[in-house]
């Protein structure tokens, strides 16, 4: 007991915690080391002679005016022990070093050896920004355009060609030589995290520059403005990356021009909701926020007799380019888009009034945490501004929301002004965690990007990004023996992590690449069991998105391993295949959902005809039920969503009955029952925020007399308490 005492009266002491940190003890490792090290004293079955002299000395009887000994005398003992659970100790100023982010311009001497010329485009969707910087792009002796999707860099490699200026394409998973001969072509088009930093070319055009703000991608439009050898940089994007792009080109000696653009067809913001899917129009896109959405707003429309296009992230670009061919043809009778954010850039579509099923959508913030929110005034400009293209069939461009309710909202988030971006995106390097590995040969990946993330040091004008995607492949394959080159390599695949199927299989190449065996075509055959057949219901067709996710997979470590996955060709002419194969089942989607209805909960189908949108209708205050005892709107969404999808989506959604007399009780019905239908919240949160609610306005935290809301309520107008 008097060990434990004075081991306390220790770590209190000011003095130990100075020296601590003197010693690269931060707050958060004081505390950890203390704590084994404390374990270890009162633990261990015995201790060195010398610290039990120590101890002795300093646990002498209370009741004797002690000299002997002082807490303070431990410190060499408790910083040893520090020293051998944190081995970063003994090299923490090599560290800082390497971990020194405050200079990005300076990791690349071959862009700081030439002048550069540096032209913002500014403007807001469809302006033609982009096209002015690629006119340049295709009048120039060689050039490389930088684009955040596939899709558009396969559309400027397209353009390019078509206009007899030979162009490469280049992305994670793609090379295409623009002759027979595989010689690289003097123009490439490419996404940007595959941009050449040695490569010297005349004229470089980096697209959707206000990206360099993402917390996930942010690094790579970073590297690309910084790192370019080009004579002519082309910056396209939002006005508002017009400050940091300037102020970060200034660190390197080099002045922006900026030539702004204005929208080239007009676009209104209508007075009315559409409230009823009866009121469709031809060229009605239909914008939602979740896959579920999608499926039920889509089976609601063809119940009408109409036909629709489907887009959604997680569908593979040669589908999301045929449901955009489909839609913009003419002669197609498929009048109707219902898509989700997908089509904000990478897709030109005809569409003549955007329709925002929600303007709630689920985020990720800096931090890596999710957030529900309204959305951003930038992401609902990009969303609204694809209406009216310019050089479409429509001649202006028309928004609106599905729901009374949002329209206020919306027309408040677009009359609100695009915030600056402030910061752009860092990554490290191999290079930096190899050098770090030098130091640390024990630590994990995991281990090694957490102590650079918290030794590095950057700039006011940086962040680093966000890396629990990085980490959690690093965790995941960690139990698997290979260089640390390789794992960080693995540990970059662009995957999502809340597929199961894709996860596991990239453990299995970890797995089979660590044994030095080739993953070949009929070992890849035989794990995803091809040759698979047209989807039955939705969750056949989610896996098919799974495979294709794990065909792209392959063909990215393709091309960072060839000799190990040495069948990149095959893979790519059977992924064209399953290409085909999901868009039949887009094609019958909403027979995809009567089967997944039918397995799921029998009888729901019968609901299909009820229309959804009028159970969210305002009366007297209360949200109101288009027939009286007709079934709850939302069971129909549940009925949609396969047993595969609540996996998928990790979110539960219930299916009581009485879900409307709920709402009505926790009168905000509006919100709360968008967030149910969308599967974001349950009831058991809807009553603990019930709770929460009521405590907060007995403490008089959120008073709605109180001066603090007075002051905020124009700021706090359309915003969603998370």
């Amino acid at each position: 007991g008097e060990v434990l005492k004075n081991l306390n009266k220790f770590y209190k002491r000011k003095e130990i915690q100075r020296l601590g940190a003197e010693n690269g003890l931060d707050a958060r490792l004081f505390h950890q080391a203390f704590i084994s090290f404390r374990k270890y004293i009162m633990e261990s079955s015995s201790v060195s002679a010398d610290l039990h002299i120590i101890l002795n000395d300093i646990c002498c009887d209370a009741g004797k005016v002690c000299v002997a000994g002082h807490v303070d005398d431990l410190f060499p003992f408790f910083l040893r022990h520090a020293k051998q659970i944190f081995p970063m100790l003994d090299c923490m100023d090599d560290l800082r070093k390497i971990s020194d982010l405050r200079l990005p311009p300076n990791w690349y001497p071959d862009a700081r050896a030439i002048q550069r010329k540096i032209i913002f485009h500014a403007g807001p969707t469809n302006s033609g920004k982009t096209y002015h910087a690629i006119q340049r792009f295709l009048s120039a002796k060689s050039g490389i355009y930088c684009g955040p999707l596939k899709l558009l860099a396969h559309e400027i490699f397209q353009k390019s060609n078509h206009a007899n200026v030979p162009c490469d394409l280049v992305t994670g998973e793609e090379r295409v030589y623009a002759n027979e001969e595989a010689r690289q072509a003097p123009h490439v088009a490419c996404t940007i995290e595959m941009c050449s930093t040695n490569t010297p070319y005349e004229v470089a055009v980096i697209d959707e520059i206000q990206m360099i703000r993402d917390p996930a991608r942010g690094w790579a439009w970073t590297r690309a403005l910084l790192g370019l050898c080009a004579e002519e940089i082309h910056v396209c994007g939002e006005a508002a990356a017009i400050d940091l792009v300037t102020e970060l080109m200034y660190t390197t000696g080099e002045e922006v021009e900026v030539r702004n653009y204005e929208r080239l067809t007009p676009l209104t913001v209508l007075d009315y909701a559409l409230e009823s899917l009866d009121n469709l129009r031809p060229g009605d896109c239909i914008v939602c926020f979740s896959k579920n959405d999608i499926y039920s707003v889509s089976r609601q429309i063809e119940a009408r007799g109409l036909e629709c296009a489907v887009i959604y992230g997680s569908l593979p670009p040669g589908t999301k380019l045929e449901q955009a061919k489909k839609f913009n043809d003419p002669d197609d009778p498929c009048k109707i888009l219902v898509a989700t954010d997908a089509i904000g850039m990478g897709l030109n579509l005809c569409i003549r009034r955007i329709i925002f099923n929600s303007i709630v959508k689920p985020t990720v913030n800096e931090k890596g945490e999710k957030e529900i929110d309204s959305i951003t005034t930038s992401q609902a400009l990009q969303i609204a501004g694809r209406a009216g293209r310019f050089g479409s069939s429509f001649k202006q461009g028309e928004v609106t929301t599905m729901y009374r309710d949002d329209l206020v909202q919306l027309k408040e988030i677009l009359s609100e002004a695009v915030p600056p971006v402030k910061a752009a995106g860092l990554h490290p390097t191999p290079e930096q965690i190899e050098m770090f590995a030098y130091h640390l040969p024990d630590a994990t990946l995991s281990n090694l990007i957490d102590i650079f993330v918290s030794l590095s040091q950057v700039d006011g004008m940086y962040f680093v990004c966000n890396i629990d995607d990085f980490k959690f492949l690093a965790d995941m394959i960690q139990h698997i023996p290979l260089n640390l080159r390789s794992r960080y390599v693995f540990c970059t695949a662009p995957l999502n992590r809340k597929e199961p199927f894709v996860c596991t299989t990239l453990l299995k190449f970890a797995r089979q690449f660590s044994r030095n065996e080739p993953l070949t075509f009929d070992w890849l055959c035989r794990h995803v069991k091809w040759p698979l057949a047209a989807p039955k219901n939705i969750k056949e067709l989610v896996h098919l998105e799974a495979v294709h996710d794990v065909f792209d997979l392959y063909l990215w470590l393709s091309y960072r391993f060839m000799d190990m996955f040495p069948d990149a060709a095959l893979v790519r002419d059977i992924q064209k295949k399953l290409d085909d194969i999901i868009q039949v089942g887009v094609c019958n989607i909403t027979k995809l959902i009567r089967a997944s209805q039918a397995a799921a909960a029998p009888g729901a189908a019968d609901v299909a005809s009820e229309d959804f949108t009028l159970s969210r209708t305002k009366r007297d205050g209360k949200v109101a039920s288009a027939h009286q005892g007709a079934k709850s709107p939302e069971a129909l969404s549940v009925a949609v969503e396969a047993p595969a999808l609540r996996r998928v989506r990790n979110l539960r959604v219930s299916q009581s009955g009485t879900r409307q007399e709920h709402l009505k009780s926790y009168g905000r019905g509006s919100l709360a029952s968008r967030l149910l239908r969308e599967g974001l919240l349950t009831q058991e949160m809807l009553r603990q925020l019930e709770s929460e609610w009521q405590d907060q306005h007995r403490n008089g935290r959120y008073g709605l007399g109180s001066k603090r809301d007075e002051q905020h309520s124009s700021k706090e107008t359309g915003k969603k308490r998370k």
